[in-house]
């Protein structure tokens, strides 16, 4: 798909997913298609801050109803390969330290135990905090190409942290080891008004031409000095250096339940013409409240 094509607009039940009570965060959406899925109904995992990772199902991608939790954790991300589905997360080791583990599963239901499978071990991974976080799997020919993000930046008007860097790491098996290339390939940068205090994360889509699409949400202080996040389009030839597709984000802030920032994204294609863009944002600053909508692109 070109995704530089579509034009992206808002579900109009937005917001899809409310913060279960009594958190305030509800975050980092990940989707499985019908069609991906072992009972053909739509899933949808994300994170609350107390309750770890909660699972979603729903028959249409847009009413969703809670099914359980899965374990502890933040910002998860499922991959299913060969009717197995894994799923990557952030996990808190030491205090001010985490790293990604996975489980697996045959059907969704019943989930393996705890593996951590990358732990921060490079400088651009932070002193503290140290963090390896944010997960997206792609298969590239015979290896796994696994992007993450680290180190962390605080967002004193929001009081959280966010990411300042996004890396990657290969393995030839999906529950690894995984070996981290040794340079970030998005990184902070004060000349870039979307990405001035933080990478954040993204979500990387391969076609079948051998180009590379990046949805990523960088970290950013606006002209007023506010903290930002928004959705940039980014495009690659190779996986590691990333070019900007449009000057403008596909979704930014705007009034409403996504005033201060939009975060971390799920990408689905639906069919030639359309896909979907699952994401979290920010109706306030410090007391912002995290909610998860949907964004439609289609083919003009």
């Amino acid at each position: 798909m070109d995704f530089d094509k579509l034009k992206w607009t808002d579900h109009s039940d937005n917001p899809l997913i409310e913060p279960p009570f009594p958190e305030n965060m509800i975050a980092d959406p990940t989707v499985l298609l019908p069609a991906e899925s072992p009972d053909g109904q739509w899933h949808l995992f994300a994170n609350s801050l107390i309750g770890g990772i909660h699972h979603f199902t729903g028959p249409d991608g847009i009413k969703w109803r809670k099914t359980g939790k899965v374990c502890p954790g933040i910002r998860p991300f499922i991959f299913r390969d060969e009717g197995l589905y894994t799923l990557f997360y952030e996990v808190l080791r030491f205090p001010f330290h985490t790293a990604i583990a996975l489980r697996q599963s045959w059907d969704l239901k019943k989930w393996s135990s705890l593996k951590v499978i990358l732990e921060p071990c490079l400088p651009w991974h932070g002193k503290f905090p140290r963090s390896c976080g944010n997960p997206c799997l792609i298969k590239r020919d015979d290896e796994f190409v696994l992007y993450y993000s680290a180190n962390m930046v605080p967002l004193w008007d929001t009081l959280v942290t966010e990411p300042v860097s996004i890396g990657f790491a290969t393995s030839r098996s999906i529950t690894g080891p995984y070996t981290p290339y040794p340079e970030p390939v998005l990184s902070q940068n004060p000349a870039d008004p979307y990405r001035n205090l933080g990478a954040g994360s993204m979500k990387v889509i391969p076609d079948e031409r051998g180009f590379y699409w990046g949805f990523n949400n960088g970290i950013y202080k606006d002209a007023e000095k506010k903290s930002r996040s928004a959705i940039m389009l980014l495009k690659s030839n190779d996986g590691i250096n990333w070019d900007r597709v449009h000057e403008d984000p596909i979704i930014a802030p705007e009034p409403g339940w996504k005033l201060s920032l939009v975060y971390a994204m799920d990408v689905k294609i639906i069919d030639d013409e359309t896909a979907y863009l699952y994401y979290n944002a920010r109706d306030e600053w410090i007391n912002g409240v995290e909610r998860i909508g949907l964004s439609i692109g289609r083919m003009p």
